[in-house]
């Protein structure tokens, strides 16, 4: 890129360092300047004039991203871009990368984690001890074996597939439905594919794995839980608008739903009035399930090889627009 001087611009972070991304600015000789924008107004202040922007949640509106050079390149920290208006990045020729590669492992080990809490009943256990009690039918009622149930998957990316063979190992039966793979792929990696209304109605955990579009908004509302198996659980690891939360929060206290993983909210962080928080047998995590010192290592770092490249003038490796 030519003309004005190069500038490079974090919006926001919760990493807690920039040392890669101020090591790209230096390398091209750019300004660089970091931010935590919550809001339109100071995002649109923080990369006015920017030719490359690493953003994590700010919103990236059409008058933010007017603000930018020409050409310029926004690397969103993570794989979803759904706080960046795609199409408005079309029209001002502004290119949107992602980070898709990382974290995988983690976020798979995550929702498997809550997973297995849930269906073990550990946090009814838990709070039974603490309140004195000794015996387990006061505490659960009823818990299946980890090889009598039916994993279900809506999305088959890397971490399904990933969370699938973790959940495999357990016994666990896994279906999954994703338009984009194909049924002989799906049965290549063990899992069973079948109509995504079929795994909805027959999965005994139902996990999504899939970006948040138009399409997919509460692709899990009062009528697709109450097509779930009485006592099923739902994990959310992938984003929060998803699911309907003020039904899924009714159907955990109707006993509907047995159990909820959630890593992802629709409001981050979570409003103190969500009827999330007075529902029971929930586990929550604030959008974490990514994190470990190893992995945020790699998105930063990716994040930032894509931010130099852009400033360098090179083929960029993982552009959306």
């Amino acid at each position: 890129m030519t003309g004005s001087p190069l500038k490079l611009v974090v919006t926001d972070q919760a990493f807690g360092n920039t040392r890669h991304e101020r090591a790209a600015a230096e390398a091209v000789g750019a300004r660089f300047a970091e931010y935590q924008c919550r809001n339109e107004d100071e995002a649109l202040a923080a990369v006015a004039g920017a030719q490359a922007v690493l953003n994590n949640f700010a919103p990236m509106t059409r008058k933010v991203m007017a603000a930018m050079a020409p050409g310029a390149v926004i690397v969103r920290y993570g794989v979803g871009v759904d706080n960046v208006d795609l199409a408005a990045a079309r029209d001002l020729g502004v290119r949107v990368c992602n980070v898709p590669d990382y974290g995988v492992e983690e976020v798979a080990d995550h929702a498997a984690a809550m997973t297995l809490a849930l269906a073990r009943k550990l946090g009814r256990y838990d709070a039974g001890i603490r309140a004195g009690e000794w015996k387990i039918d006061r505490m659960v009622d009823g818990l299946r074996s980890l090889r009598d149930t039916t994993v279900g998957l809506i999305g088959l990316g890397r971490i399904a597939r990933a969370y699938a063979a973790r959940m495999a190992a357990f016994g666990c039966r896994v279906t999954g439905f994703d338009p984009f793979v194909t049924e002989d792929q799906a049965r290549a990696i063990g899992i069973t594919p079948l109509p995504r209304e079929e795994v909805i109605a027959t999965a005994d955990v139902l996990s999504l794995h899939v970006p948040l579009t138009p399409e997919t908004r509460h692709l899990i509302d009062a009528d697709a839980i109450a097509r779930m198996p009485a006592g099923a659980i739902l994990i959310n690891c992938s984003r929060g608008g998803l699911v309907d939360e003020a039904a899924l929060a009714a159907a955990l206290v109707s006993g509907q739903l047995s159990g909820a993983g959630l890593d992802v909210f629709e409001k981050e962080p979570l409003p103190a009035g969500s009827p999330l928080r007075a529902a029971p047998n929930i586990l929550m995590s604030p959008h974490a399930a990514f994190f470990s010192d190893a992995s945020v290592d790699a998105l930063q770092r990716l994040a930032s090889e894509e931010a130099l490249r852009a400033l360098r003038g090179e083929p960029l490796r993982c552009p959306l627009t």
